[in-house]
């Protein structure tokens, strides 16, 4: 039975993403509008579902079923839901990301070659706690017209179906938009049955911790888009200036412990000067240090920070490249060359000169909201908005043209771009 309603819900949303993929900016614009000011006026709603969360995630917590770094993903507050709003009344500023010319071409005369941005089709998104993921996912699957299976953790249960209602009831009253573009789905047998539809579903994308990436990697033939950990560095260098790497640190560990794009590694050059009093300074912020820990591959998400005494720019870029999970790296330093060498050796998908690691993210970089962090090598990297949620289809228009013109050179290629 669960896998009848499950499949009857995917073929529904391959139908939705052909509906979505041709209608026009102003209605999607129309519908996260209507989106945004039921979110505004229905919050009471939204916060007393999560206060359900919060007392049962209380309960798990002490039991040891979920984490504190992912009971404090959990809870939303009135600056949360501010930053949701707001975030999708940015992706509505943003340009239609659909139908834009790549390239344009002349083959020959009259054969004209275009590449179209065009949408993905249907996303899988499977997440952990954070229930403000579903009003960017949602914001940004609609905008780049896209349909979208949520399936949310259970610890957020409560959230997740409110937001999604409220979404669901602004949605429905915007004339003309095509249903079944946002569905939500809640049991752990539903990740399993989604994994194997890859007849409907054209991406994965988990949000979550290591053991639910790797889980959702190894079974399913569906691409996935996303990253397992948040293993970020900040190399500090001889010329860095000492409050300036400071403030910058500080930031990267403590400002939100428990995020992906916090630092996890300090790597300090050993003729750095204010060693010691940076060392203090950390510790005087609530950090813990630990020196050559047991394993450089741990994401503490706490403010815990390993940190080691390295020879050389090149020591460091070799650790990091060795350790790093690929999804932010810094380096603190006043010698432009040295952070040049840096960021083009550094292979992560955000690769920082003087700022914190936590600026990596879609709401921060413009892009209104995000789906996620890629730290994959394909299509999409770094924090994942609305071009990453797109791909590409090549238009070909000619007047009768034929292949065996060209190949007994009755005819010859111009290969001309516009």
């Amino acid at each position: 039975m669960e896998e009848n309603r499950l499949l009857e819900i995917a073929i529904k949303a391959k139908e939705a993403s052909k509906k979505i993929a041709i209608i026009p900016c102003e209605l999607k614009n129309k519908a996260l509008a209507n989106i945004a000011a039921n979110i505004k006026k229905n919050q009471s709603r939204i916060l007393d579902a999560n206060k359900k969360d919060l007392t049962e995630g209380e309960k798990l917590v002490k039991s040891g079923v979920i984490t504190t770094s992912t009971f404090n993903r959990l809870k939303l507050d009135e600056n949360k839901m501010r930053d949701m709003i707001q975030g999708i009344e940015d992706i509505i500023k943003l340009d239609d990301p659909i139908g834009k010319i790549q390239l344009r071409r002349q083959l020959d005369d009259g054969l004209i070659l275009s590449r179209i941005s065009c949408p993905i089709g249907v996303l899988g998104i499977i997440f952990e706690a954070r229930p403000d993921v579903i009003t960017q996912i949602s914001a940004l699957a609609i905008k780049s017209a896209n349909a979208v299976i949520l399936k949310g953790g259970k610890e957020a249960i409560n959230t997740n179906k409110e937001i999604m209602t409220i979404i669901q009831e602004a949605l429905d009253s915007t004339e003309g938009f095509p249903p079944n573009v946002l569905s939500q789905v809640f049991s752990r047998e539903d990740v399993n049955l989604m994994l194997s539809m890859d007849k409907y579903i054209n991406l994965i994308i988990p949000r979550g911790g290591n053991k639910l990436v790797k889980f959702i990697k190894e079974n399913t033939k569906i691409p996935v888009l996303g990253h397992a950990d948040g293993i970020c560095h900040i190399y500090t260098d001889e010329s860095a200036d000492f409050e300036k790497a400071k403030r910058i640190i500080i930031d990267s560990k403590t400002q939100y412990p428990s995020a992906c794009n916090s630092v996890e590694t300090l790597l300090i050059y050993k003729d750095f000067n204010y060693t010691n009093q940076l060392l203090e300074a950390l510790k005087d912020s609530g950090i813990t240090l630990i020196d050559n820990p047991e394993s450089w591959h741990k994401e503490y998400s706490d403010k815990i920070l390993a940190y080691k005494i390295v020879g050389s720019l090149e020591e460091a870029i070799e650790h990091i490249n060795e350790y790093s999970s690929g999804h932010t790296d810094s380096i603190i330093t006043e010698n432009e060359n040295n952070a040049k060498i840096f960021m083009n050796a550094v292979d992560s998908a955000g690769v920082y000169h003087n700022v914190s690691t936590r600026f990596a993210d879609g709401f921060r970089y413009g892009f209104g909201a995000e789906v996620g962090i890629s730290t994959n090598k394909t299509h999409a990297r770094g924090p994942v908005g609305l071009e990453g949620l797109t791909i590409y289809k090549y238009n070909l228009t000619g007047n009768g043209e034929i292949v065996k013109d060209y190949v007994e050179g009755k005819k010859h290629f111009k290969h001309k771009d516009f």
